[in-house]
């Protein structure tokens, strides 16, 4: 009958776990290339420096006009920025007093307190204004230029002076050129006005308030205000409704652009999408400065934002998803592999990457198990020798941790040469040590306090280890997850530090879990967990006792009706049930998610029978349902493993799409967004109707609030892609969702 029953089992798992599946392979979203955008950054050096127009040549040459003379980018790559220097290019150019320019056949034109001028046609265009102080200047195709200062609009043409009228009462805003109608537009904070080059006739065209900027788009003409923008007809002037549902609504500066509307502001530039809404370019991660003050179509398809502070040259190239984890790949290789840890970086001056120092985190355990399975699943589709290389590499240092403490089955959070760790203030868990502890190899650190997030990490690694790899790796990988539950269960289900007591977290004893309220999400939690890791550890050593105990634990203590506890269920309770439980369901917790979702992968495929696998299946999908409204890649895929048709693979695909290459944490502000709908506060910490994009958000960890809106701190860390990224990545190559990429 065991013989029969296994075999039962084994040809379950292998039609059901999506890895060894073709079920879903037909359904699998094709890596074909899309437009990822990035930005690299140009900051001018003096401050006092007032920064006002910036255009692009046919050729490529960028030239920004500013209150010191002309200026243009130097230097600069992604996440490496450059600087705003003088343009010397044409040293007359230097004593001139250049007011504005504008592009005539994709060459620039200059105006200046005395004439029209350029510096192409071999210099023939020298067109004399007679106007005292010149402002702005627009040109047509034929060498027709209008100019104006504050009493006059001057026509020039054949350089010469052919018209001269008296400029509107407004100061003129902006010019540009309407070619289809022979004519010349002109912005005030009141009015839109015409000036037609045949008939030199300037006609009031439309009347408004607070008006600051327009764009010309075929035969629309985009006006912005201080309080959001309109469409009017190039044909009959007549209006559309005020958009006012922007990101930031006092608008500074419009362009059209690749048939995109772009749109600056006070606070930061947006695009507007064409199925809707917009793309919103907020902080350093894409633009020096947040006040908006021009832009312009930059080189290479690349559109440049003028700011106060300098030029953010947002990119869009082309690449597959394969080729922006190749661009992470690299990331994380060049400055978050500390020991073969994956670890996030924390040091950073004003997200200048020279400054980055690696140190031991909290959580270095987690995020390396995440990097190792990504890169697990990488070798196991690619069969890249590379990838193999990294993945036993941080399983090295998986395995360090629990040879460190000299403790059999029990593993450290971290380890770091003596006396190099830091300290926190206050103390945290282990004392006021924070749980570093001396290593019988004097030289070397290690830090207890071992949480039950940590375990889960190990769990997963050696799981996915155990069942992808085979010889040397799969033993060591069993004999860990062996001796790690052995002493679990010796312990009471307890980690046991090196004080002899129980870790702050690392509790999975009935007792302690059946204390908490049902309604306080640790106590599903931990049942999810320990039963997942002794299915496991059942599987792969045959070992009777992690089966007893399993059931044990399910039948005698409840664990099978808390894990299968609705999500629902789960919300807050008062001090009334303990300070502990009150204070762990003061909020939704997304760490537990993390935990849940890395789990699952035990939980699921090892099931002792059919029916707790259908059990099973239905608190995951539950559990997902939950989650649905955060658009989470990762949670989707862990989802997709349980053969799940429909599994949010379009969500997974826009998430993994824009991802930020740009993992500096800086500075992100939502919460002043008009075009948000934000829903009442609530438990699970849901600020808006709809998640923002992760290129827009503040958070990109998979164990923090996605909804949240804002962050303060600017470029003082950057976040390793080998967890956020990397691991959902692969994970869909794996299952089969994702192709590989095709051109």
């Amino acid at each position: 009958m065991r013989f029969t029953s296994t075999l039962a089992l084994l040809l379950t798992f292998w039609v059901t776990f999506p890895s060894l599946s073709q079920k879903l392979r037909p359904t699998a979203y094709t890596d074909q290339p899309y437009l990822q955008d990035y930005s690299i950054k140009y900051y001018v050096q003096d401050s006092s420096v007032q920064l006002r127009k910036i255009l692009t040549d046919k050729d490529g040459r960028v030239r920004i006009l500013t209150s010191a003379g002309l200026m243009q980018p130097h230097g600069g790559q992604f996440q490496y920025p450059g600087q705003l220097r003088p343009d010397r290019s044409y040293v007359p150019m230097a004593s001139r007093k250049i007011a504005d320019m504008a592009l005539l056949q994709g060459q620039l034109v200059f105006v200046d307190d005395r004439a029209v001028l350029s510096n192409a046609w071999a210099g023939k265009v020298y067109a004399p204004h007679s106007l005292g102080s010149a402002q702005k200047l627009a040109s047509s195709p034929n060498f027709t230029f209008l100019v104006s200062d504050a009493q006059r609009l001057t026509l020039l043409q054949n350089n010469a002076v052919v018209d001269t009228k008296p400029a509107p009462s407004q100061p003129i805003l902006e010019l540009v050129f309407d070619a289809p109608r022979n004519r010349f537009l002109m912005l005030t904070s009141q009015q839109i006005l015409s000036y037609s080059v045949a008939t030199k006739a300037v006609k009031t065209e439309f009347q408004g308030n607070n008006l600051s900027c327009f764009a010309l788009a075929k035969d629309s003409l985009f006006v912005g205000t201080s309080n959001g923008y309109f469409a009017v007809s190039a044909l009959t002037f007549k209006a559309t409704a005020l958009q006012e549902k922007l990101p930031c609504p006092q608008l500074t500066a419009m362009a059209y652009i690749n048939d995109k509307l772009w749109l600056g502001s006070t606070t930061g530039a947006f695009m507007r999408r064409s199925e809707g809404g917009f793309n919103y370019y907020y902080g350093e991660r894409w633009i020096p400065s947040n006040r908006v003050v021009s832009i312009a179509a930059g080189p290479n398809q690349t559109v440049q934002v003028l700011t106060d502070k300098g030029v953010g040259e947002i990119h869009f190239d082309k690449m597959t998803l394969h080729d922006k984890a190749m661009v992470y790949e690299n990331q994380v290789r060049q400055r978050h592999i500390r020991y073969g840890f994956n670890c996030d970086v924390s040091t950073l001056k004003n997200g200048d990457l020279s400054t980055f120092e690696m140190g031991q985190r909290d959580s270095d355990n987690l995020w390396t198990s995440m990097y190792l399975v990504s890169q697990l699943f990488r070798y196991k589709v690619t069969g890249e020798k590379v990838a193999l290389d990294n993945c036993l590499e941080s399983f090295e240092a998986m395995q360090r941790l629990f040879s460190i403490t000299n403790m059999k089955g029990y593993f450290a959070r971290g380890f770091e040469r003596h006396g190099h760790h830091k300290f926190k203030a206050i103390p945290w868990d282990g004392g006021m040590t924070n749980g570093w502890v001396q290593a019988k190899d004097s030289v070397w650190d290690w830090r207890g306090t071992t949480s039950s997030d940590q375990t889960v990490g190990q769990m997963f690694a050696l799981t996915l280890l155990a069942q992808n790899l085979d010889g040397e790796v799969k033993q060591k990988a069993i004999t860990l997850m062996d001796e790690l539950m052995t002493y679990i269960i010796e312990n009471d289900w307890y980690l046991i530090d090196f004080d002899g007591k129980p870790t702050l977290w690392g509790k999975w004893n009935p007792a302690y879990v059946n204390g908490f309220s049902k309604t306080v999400g640790d106590r599903k939690l931990y049942a999810s967990n320990i039963i997942g890791f002794l299915q496991t550890a059942y599987h792969f050593t045959k070992k009777e006792i992690y089966k007893e105990k399993a059931y044990e634990l399910m039948q005698k203590h409840g664990y099978l009706e808390n894990l299968m506890r609705p999500m629902a269920e789960i919300g807050r309770v008062d001090e009334n049930q303990g300070k502990l439980a009150a204070e762990l369901s003061e909020e939704w917790n997304h760490s537990d998610d993390e935990m849940y979702f890395l789990a699952y992968w035990c939980l699921y495929p090892y099931a002792f029978t059919p029916e707790l696998k259908k059990q099973y299946l239905h608190a995951i999908k539950e559990h997902w349902n939950f989650e649905r409204p955060e658009k989470n890649g990762l949670w989707n895929l862990c989802y997709a493993m349980t053969g799940a048709q429909q599994f949010d693979q379009k969500e997974t695909i826009w998430y993994l799409k824009e991802f930020p290459l740009d993992m500096i944490e800086w500075q992100v502000m939502n919460s002043h967004r008009k075009d948000l709908v934000s829903v009442p506060a609530n438990f699970r910490g849901q600020t808006i109707t709809h998640v923002l994009p992760p290129d827009e958000r503040p958070e990109l960890k998979h164990n923090r609030n996605l909804f949240k809106l804002d962050r303060l701190a600017n470029g003082q860390s950057e976040l390793s892609a080998g967890d956020s990224f990397l691991l959902p990545y692969w994970m869909g190559r794996y299952l089969g969702v994702i192709s590989a990429p095709t051109r």
